[in-house]
C-alpha cells in the first residue's frame, strides 16, 4: 500500500472530506503511474479520484467498531517516535 494513504477509520472528529479526497488521488496516482496526468487524460484522472472518493466516503461512513475513537494528535506523536527510531535525530 502506498505509505503516503493514511488511516481515515475510526478518529474523533471523523476525516474531512479533503483527507478522504488527498487519499484518493494518492490511490489514483499509484495505481496510474502519472504524478499529475496529461492533458488527454486529465478528465478521466479527476473523474477516478471522485468516484474513488465517493466510494471511501461510503465505506467510511457505513463501518462499524466497538473501539473507541483514536486520537490524531495520539497517531501523529507515534508515527513520530517511528520516523525517529528509523531515521534517528534531525539534524
Amino acid at each position: 500500500m502506498c505509505r503516503n494513504i493514511k488511516v481515515l477509520y475510526n478518529f474523533e472528529p471523523p476525516a474531512t472530506p479533503e483527507e478522504i479526497h488527498a487519499a484518493a488521488q494518492q490511490y489514483i496516482r499509484k495505481v496510474s503511474g502519472f504524478a499529475t496526468p496529461s492533458a488527454a487524460n486529465r478528465e478521466a484522472f479527476e473523474r477516478a479520484i471522485d468516484e474513488v472518493a465517493a466510494a471511501s466516503q461510503k465505506l467510511l461512513d457505513t463501518l462499524v467498531t466497538a473501539a473507541p475513537p483514536r486520537s490524531r494528535e495520539a497517531e501523529a506523536a507515534k508515527a513520530r517516535e517511528r520516523a525517529l527510531q528509523r531515521f534517528g535525530p534531525r539534524a
